[in-house]
């Protein structure tokens, strides 16, 4: 990992520790930093419906926390890893932003995929140990940081993960996921290099507004609670226990998706995202 960047824009940690429910030390220590990681992805909701109202996705600090923390709303890699890094680094840790490849659900033998999610590796004072955090990926977040250059199998409060090095690419990190025995390549990342905050702005702005970007076509909402995960791709809810084993997956009516959204996922649905909700069980499930 490259050295710290500068300290990006300060947060009102008060503010999120109460929209996440911790009330628990400020101190810049692995138990903190595992205490918040579990915690984030059950409070705030990966979710992409401002994309389909057609909205622009804002990186300033401040429109990130009035939508996640005032607001009550989720959002995708850029605003949760964002929101996440100045939060850790408010706190005192050393907090460098990373890109990955997404891998997850990608069929065999498909194109390479840029690199379009953001992900965490932060250092603990006193501590070389590199984690990766990464409170921004859809219904197979972690809910725990993992150390990022080891290869043993890591237990989460929400499954096993594991990270591999990847041979014919010197350096690079294919995190992956137990589900049920079986594991699956989430997204590969690259440990080295230094991502400033503006250099995210490209890469946002592909995955707002570009037509291949799946966010401009389809819902993608995710949330991660202690006992379960739940996902949303379109109007398909797939519900997975805290150790990945699947317990539910069907396709939902528009009534049961905003009562899912709202009760579930614990969105402010607003009265005005029904047309879109129509419009998204109309879609149905993507192949």
């Amino acid at each position: 990992m490259a050295p710290a960047q500068a300290a990006s824009p300060s947060v009102d940690l008060d503010a999120y520790f109460a929209r996440i429910g911790y009330d628990g030390p400020r101190e810049p220590t692995l138990a903190v930093l595992r205490a918040l990681h579990q915690k984030h992805p059950d409070a705030i909701a990966f979710e992409n419906v401002d994309v389909l109202l057609g909205k622009a996705i804002s990186l300033d600090p401040a429109a990130i926390d009035a939508k996640l923390i005032t607001a009550g709303r989720g959002g995708y890699c850029y605003e949760q890893n964002g929101l996440f890094k100045r939060v850790l680094t408010a706190l005192g840790f050393e907090v460098q932003g990373l890109m990955a490849r997404v891998l997850w659900m990608v069929p065999d033998g498909a194109p390479p995929r840029p690199r379009s999610h953001m992900v965490l590796g932060v250092r603990a004072p006193g501590d070389d140990t590199v984690w990766l955090a990464d409170v921004g990926f859809g219904g197979c977040v972690l809910t725990a940081p993992l150390r990022l250059f080891s290869d043993e199998v890591q237990a989460t409060p929400n499954g096993e993960f594991r990270i591999l090095p990847v041979a014919e690419l010197g350096g690079e990190r294919q995190v992956q996921a137990n589900l049920s025995g079986r594991w699956a390549t989430t997204y590969q990342v690259a440990p080295t290099g230094l991502w400033a905050d503006q250099d995210y702005e490209q890469a946002n702005f592909y995955t707002y507004a570009h037509p291949s970007s799946h966010f401009t076509w389809s819902l993608t909402v995710g949330r991660v609670t202690p006992s379960a995960r739940f996902a949303l791709k379109n109007n398909r809810l797939t519900w997975r226990d805290a150790d990945g084993a699947l317990v539910e997956q069907r396709d939902l009516s528009a009534d049961e998706l905003e009562t899912t959204l709202r009760d579930v996922i614990g969105l402010p649905v607003e009265p005005a995202w029904r047309p879109l909700i129509e419009k998204i069980v109309a879609w149905g499930t993507p192949a």
